[in-house]
């Protein structure tokens, strides 16, 4: 079970949403920017990630305008984190911006060793609707692997 899904904020977590946030504005996708930063326990990072299209890849506009083109080549920025890591991440922590991980994300990082996850709360209406079964799945994923949310 779930050890906390928590709405605090220390000022750890705000330096690296932050930096997540940087993160994210490296991402060339005009509909949803998304930045990762994973941390290790001792509060230094490991890796950070956005989402884009793979090395090698045509990344141009119109690629990211053809949706079934975009949604077939795109990795999320947690992936390109843990792809980029090049250590064992159990223990770490996950940031992400603008949201929480989605429900695909969310289990590859729990495989990976991240036992806590943390976010902005998603107040946009227009995301929460579109995102909100993925987020309910990942709440759930966490809780039964026994990982932390802080929604800030």
């Amino acid at each position: 079970m779930s050890k906390t899904i928590s709405f605090n904020q220390n000022k750890w977590d705000l330096r690296f949403l932050d930096m997540a946030k940087l993160v994210a504005s490296w991402s060339k996708d005009p509909s949803t920017q998304t930045g990762a930063v994973i941390v290790r326990p001792n509060k230094t990072v490991v890796s950070v990630g956005f989402n884009g299209f793979p090395m090698g890849m045509p990344d141009t506009p119109e690629m990211y305008s053809n949706r079934d083109e975009k949604y077939s080549r795109i990795v999320h920025s947690e992936m390109n984190a843990v792809l980029f890591s090049r250590e064992p991440l159990d223990g770490c922590t996950l940031y992400t911006w603008p949201f929480l991980s989605c429900d695909r994300c969310c289990v590859h990082m729990l495989q990976a060793g991240i036992d806590r996850f943390v976010a902005p709360r998603c107040l946009d209406e227009a995301k929460l609707a579109r995102w909100k079964d993925a987020f309910n799945r990942t709440t759930k994923y966490c809780s039964e692997a026994g990982a932390d949310i802080t929604l800030i």
